[in-house]
């Protein structure tokens, strides 16, 4: 099976790995980077040129082709790679909208009954304080478009989401921003695969968003993540996918925008039960990389068949007993104004049996060297007997790679491997 890959980070390098588990697995990765080389063909690509995409499936005709990024499935090139007959993972434009818009995906979650929280939309700042006094402090205000990660601020400060929300309503015609009530409670990351009717659950994760140990600093795209939660309640995917990944896929199905792909769940384990945060309509960055670590099961297999319709007929997934953590290196500056072209050493060195680099913000440069390239660099991801195996596997590794500026979370998993997460925390 041939399968193009589209997208550039370490949640594709992920991906693209774990594809290469089954023996009969060809991979193209489109545009790819430096780690992606090692292992599959890459090819340059702009992964939001439609035309382009759809050139480039011609040109290989894969038998599948999975779509990683946001910003591709909200630019439709889903939909012009099925126009011309291609097996494609990942939703429609209308569907992709789950992510695309914090509005529409409020409106699917009302309407299918899956709990969340209360929300007022925005669209100017007279709007947006009026919400703020409604639901008080701690603030939440959420770009209602694409941000990579980084559109939402938690904050006490009311000048401060102010602020945002003016920055967001003032960065592109029609600008608006979700105003929240705050969710008490730890947060969770549930990817559901779907064929647009059936849906399957992968092993839940939770990641880290804010820069700093101990949740300090500024939202990322993710510092770090971990698998699986110890902590977690009995019968937790359950219950998710009874009253929120079903119950959006039913609602979805029902309008004719079926979700055929990948629904992230961004949960909150409140005081009141479970509660959505938000949707993505694509594999969550870190949380892939140790989601995927521990399936045992043919991603391959899994992606077809939610690609051709056939999720029913799969066998029920199975995962590994170990452990996962992934730990983000990011660049110097990151997340507001990351420092590029840094030299990055250590790397080349054969990590140990169940460590993993992945490449996110890397480039090779005209002498062969690697190079940064963005802001978060590097996903260093291990698996362990426990979370305190893992743990001290996948900071081991970091060790070993070096660059100017580098930063990252020393903190990742530490809670849950102390047993000190409590419901009612939030990581």
């Amino acid at each position: 099976m041939l399968i193009l890959v589209i997208g550039q980070g370490a949640r594709e390098h992920a991906i693209t790995h774990t594809l290469l588990r089954d023996p009969d697995v060809q991979v193209i990765c489109a545009p790819g980077n430096p780690g992606i080389a090692q292992i599959a063909q890459i090819e340059p690509v702009n992964p939001t040129d439609a035309l382009a995409v759809v050139a480039l499936a011609k040109k290989h005709n894969p038998d599948l082709v999975v779509i990683g990024p946001e910003a591709p499935l909200v630019a439709g090139v889903a939909d012009e790679l099925r126009n011309a007959d291609f097996v494609v993972f990942g939703p429609s434009q209308a569907a992709a909208a789950l992510e695309g818009s914090k509005a529409f995906a409020k409106e699917i979650m009302i309407a299918a009954g899956v709990p969340t929280a209360a929300a007022s939309y925005c669209v100017d700042l007279d709007k947006v304080a009026i919400a703020l006094d409604l639901y008080g402090a701690p603030y939440v205000v959420k770009d209602d478009g694409l941000a990579a990660g980084k559109g939402v601020v938690v904050t006490d400060d009311r000048a401060e989401a102010l602020r945002h929300a003016f920055a967001c309503i003032d960065s592109r015609d029609g600008g608006a921003v979700v105003i929240e009530e705050y969710l008490d409670g730890p947060e969770v990351s549930l990817f559901g695969v779907s064929d647009g009717k059936t849906i399957v659950a992968l092993t839940p994760a939770q990641d880290f968003k804010r820069v700093g140990n101990n949740d300090a600093g500024p939202n990322t795209g993710g510092m770090g993540a971990y698998s699986p939660l110890p902590w977690a309640p009995e019968n937790f995917v359950t219950e998710v996918m009874k009253t929120v990944l079903q119950p959006t896929i039913d609602e979805m199905n029902r309008r004719g925008i079926p979700f055929s792909g990948l629904l992230f769940a961004g949960l909150a384990i409140t005081s009141r039960g479970v509660r959505v945060i938000e949707f993505n309509a694509r594999f969550g960055d870190p949380e892939t990389q140790v989601v995927l670590a521990r399936l045992k099961s043919s991603l391959s297999e899994l992606l077809f068949a939610a690609a051709t319709g056939e999720l029913a007929s799969l066998p029920e997934l199975s995962w590994k007993s170990e452990a996962a953590v992934t730990v983000v290196m990011a660049a110097q500056g990151y997340p507001d104004s990351p420092v590029t072209g840094a030299i990055i050493s250590g790397i080349a060195e054969t990590p140990k049996s169940g460590t993993m680099v992945y490449h996110a913000g890397t480039k090779t440069n005209e002498h062969g060297e690697l190079q940064v390239n963005g802001g978060r660099v590097l996903s260093v991801t291990a698996l362990g007997a426990d979370l305190n195996d893992a743990r001290s596997e996948v900071y081991s590794e970091i060790e070993r790679i070096r660059f100017d500026g580098e930063h990252h979370r020393s903190d990742i998993a530490l809670k849950a491997a102390l047993g000190e997460i409590r419901l009612g925390d939030r990581n």
